[in-house]
């Protein structure tokens, strides 16, 4: 009986595995197609690797300048919010102070506090400080909506730290940054991991708050340059290029999961032991 259960989940397994990856496979095979493949037979493999749709995507559609836009607010944003959070959660991992328990409540509740519920005001806000069409303001802005599950998560990595290897450091007459910097992050690696990953996703994928806070063509990100390039390619008929766009937006996204794939995860199961 167990044998069969132990099948059947296999095969579940398998099953959903091919209907999550096929999206993935049917993108990447129309990338290489031309207009004539595609709209002939969009289910069939291409006859040859069409590069062109991708020179096409990157040059004609402004991808490139899409795409550096993208890279720099991505690894800003995630710079500040690893600055900011990393200590505010030792703060409150490891001290105890008037008020401590009020602050990691509010941040509790602001993670379900999204963006678009507070599009408008923001908006008018970044409008009379002149802050619109600014990549290092969104930059601060992205940091700043992730604080809330960043803070929460990775306050939950440094609680689990025992607290002996900081009274070993502090023996030794280590400070409080050297106890941050030297005990408690290599520590807490696979929770910096973890927030790190999911931030830097969420960050390259980001959409409602750049189209908003972005008007000027020379400062958007890559969705609202792919969203731009959807218009523009369903009535130019230029199917290929925009597979191709698709493409070249996944491929970062797949390079930081393979990259960090190993801490998220032990963060994972660091999570789950906690829990």
């Amino acid at each position: 009986m167990k044998t069969v259960r132990t099948w059947c989940i296999r095969i579940l397994m398998i099953l959903f595995t091919i209907i999550f990856l096929y999206p993935l496979f049917w993108n990447l095979m129309s990338a290489f197609k031309t207009n004539a493949e595609y709209l002939t037979d969009p289910y069939a493999l291409p006859v040859s690797l069409n590069l062109d749709n991708f020179v096409a995507a990157w040059q004609k559609a402004n991808i490139a300048a899409y795409f550096g836009n993208s890279v720099f607010v991505t690894v800003l944003s995630t710079a500040l919010l690893l600055l900011f959070v990393i200590p505010i959660s030792y703060v409150l991992a490891r001290y105890r102070f008037a008020g401590s328990k009020l602050i990691s409540t509010i941040y509790m509740a602001c993670i379900f506090l999204q963006a678009t519920y507070i599009m408008i005001p923001l908006f008018l806000e970044l409008q009379a400080i002149n802050g619109l069409n600014n990549l290092p303001v969104l930059c601060l802005v992205y940091a700043v909506m992730q604080f809330p599950f960043c803070i929460f998560t990775l306050q939950g990595f440094m609680s689990a730290v025992p607290k002996d290897f900081e009274e070993s450091a502090r023996i030794d007459g280590a400070t409080n940054l050297q106890l941050l910097l030297k005990v408690m992050v290599p520590l807490a690696k696979p929770g910096i991991a973890t927030i790190t990953m999911l931030s830097a996703m969420g960050f390259w994928n980001e959409y409602p708050l750049a189209l908003v806070l972005l008007t000027d063509d020379a400062k958007k990100t890559l969705p609202i340059g792919m969203a731009n390039l959807f218009e523009v390619q369903k009535y130019a008929t230029d199917w290929g290029a925009l597979f191709a766009g698709l493409v070249i937006i996944m491929i970062p996204t797949m390079i930081i999961y393979l990259i960090g794939q190993r801490y998220l995860l032990q963060g994972i199961g660091a999570g789950g032991l906690k829990g």
